[in-house]
């Protein structure tokens, strides 16, 4: 299965000022699989090392952390084969079971900058706060890596071909039913299946839906497991609560994150740690408020008043106990979280495209689904479930605001047309990761 990330650490490894990388991102997104893989095609060795459950292999970094020193015992003595600069990859995964690994990139950034090191941490930023870990700021390289877009599952689905065709269509052409027809199929198996390659994997080898759904239920335990092992045991019942209320609270009209709606009694001061974990985690995405539409956005969003989605959609519809049924017949019932479940696919898209979305609300008359800087623009997006763009909202932005350039998400096709002084694409679901190609127009 292809990653869109591997261009990007083809880059890193191509860099004249290239530094230790950390790749971050929620467990079971494939780091290591991408990492071993990048290894593999564009080195003559990969050495690969992990920290999970491994004292003996941390205990090389208890003495001191000399580069020099460390990759000898661990060529010679853990691995029992010489580590070569600009030859070997070297893989540290799970990096933050080995807090003195972590301090290391700073002496390896500094003394053997020849050498490509890239490191994986699932719950780095938990184990950052939680352990006091001394991170070596400056002197590495990040990558956030997330669950398999929705033009990735197209390609491993064996859709390749007609991902290559609607890439190459022109921008502002309607899409041919030649396209349309089997990508909205494609779309509807993505909102079922998700972007987790372990699930990928096992609905492109079988196509079989409860296969899928077991496996997504596995998954969900491991997290459920990982709070009792990872967090703070106070915290352990209060992560419980918040990860069981989100899909109920994405189904509610006005799906505000709310405190209070999580366990009768409990307040946001006794429960907004065990929420930063899920964030730090990966497991969740916190999309703020803003109602001035001023750039930097991040200074005027509304940390206080905020929504709450799920890292993965094949995920959130298992939590939620949608079945696959519902959403291929499309059935009527399913219509109110169809939409929530259309804007964490929308959210998602637009993380994995390096985006840092927002809200709009004024007041209570209006609220627009999503708001990202794309250099010196603000870009409104309004996100609808079905073929109809009516966006009342979304007129009141732009009459207020007046961007030059704005979009409408929905299952129309494409095209283009003025709204007040906006100019205005609509673009298929399906087609979010043509984007890039549309804001560069």
């Amino acid at each position: 299965m292809e990653r869109n990330i591997m261009k990007r650490l083809v880059a890193w490894k191509d860099s004249a000022v290239r530094k230790p990388l950390l790749l971050t991102g929620v467990r079971q997104c494939g780091k290591t699989y991408v990492l071993k893989e990048f290894g593999n095609r564009y080195f003559e060795d990969t050495a690969y090392f992990s920290f999970e459950g491994n004292k003996g292999l941390s205990s090389v970094f208890d003495y001191d952390l000399d580069p020099e020193r460390i990759l000898r015992e661990l060529g010679s003595i853990v691995r029992g084969r010489e580590i070569i600069p600009g030859k070997t990859l070297l893989i540290f995964d799970e990096i933050q079971a080995c807090p003195n690994a972590v301090t290391a990139l700073k002496n390896f950034c500094e003394n053997k900058r020849e050498l490509h090191i890239v490191c994986a941490g699932s719950l780095l930023g938990v184990s950052v706060k939680r352990d006091g870990i001394s991170f070596p700021v400056g002197k590495v390289d990040r990558l956030q890596m997330y669950p398999m877009t929705f033009s990735e599952f197209l390609c491993a689905d064996g859709a390749e071909a007609l991902y290559n065709g609607a890439g190459q269509l022109d921008l502002e052409s309607e899409l041919p039913e030649l396209y349309r027809i089997p990508l909205e199929k494609s779309l509807k198996y993505y909102y079922i299946v998700g972007g987790m390659p372990e699930v990928v994997k096992m609905w492109t080898d079988t196509h079989n839906f409860e296969e899928v759904s077991r496996l997504q239920d596995n998954i969900l335990a491991d997290y459920s497991s990982d709070f009792t092992k990872y967090a703070p045991k106070a915290d352990v019942p209060k992560l419980g609560w918040i990860w069981d209320s989100i899909p109920k609270q994405l189904a509610r009209d006005n799906n505000k994150f709310v405190f209070s709606h999580v366990k009768e009694g409990k307040r946001s001061s006794e429960l907004e740690d065990a929420l930063e974990w899920l964030t730090d985690a990966g497991l969740v995405r916190r999309l703020e408020m803003v109602s001035n539409p001023q750039m930097p956005l991040s200074f005027h969003a509304n940390a206080a008043f905020f929504k709450v989605y799920m890292a993965d959609i094949g995920l959130l519809r298992r939590k939620s106990n949608l079945s696959h049924k519902t959403i291929l017949e499309e059935s009527e019932l399913y219509q109110n979280f169809k939409g929530a479940l259309t804007e964490n696919y929308v959210l998602n898209e637009l993380v994995a495209q390096s985006r840092q979305p927002y809200f709009w609300r004024s007041g209570n008359t209006a609220e627009l689904d999503f708001l990202f800087e794309d250099e010196d623009r603000v870009i409104p997006v309004e996100a609808k479930a079905n073929v109809s763009t009516r966006a009342k909202s979304y007129v009141q932005f732009c009459k207020k605001y007046r961007p030059p350039l704005g979009f409408k998400f929905s299952m129309k096709s494409v095209g283009d047309n003025k709204v007040e002084e906006t100019h205005t694409y609509s673009l298929p679901l399906y087609l979010i990761w043509k984007l890039p190609g549309y804001l560069t127009r």
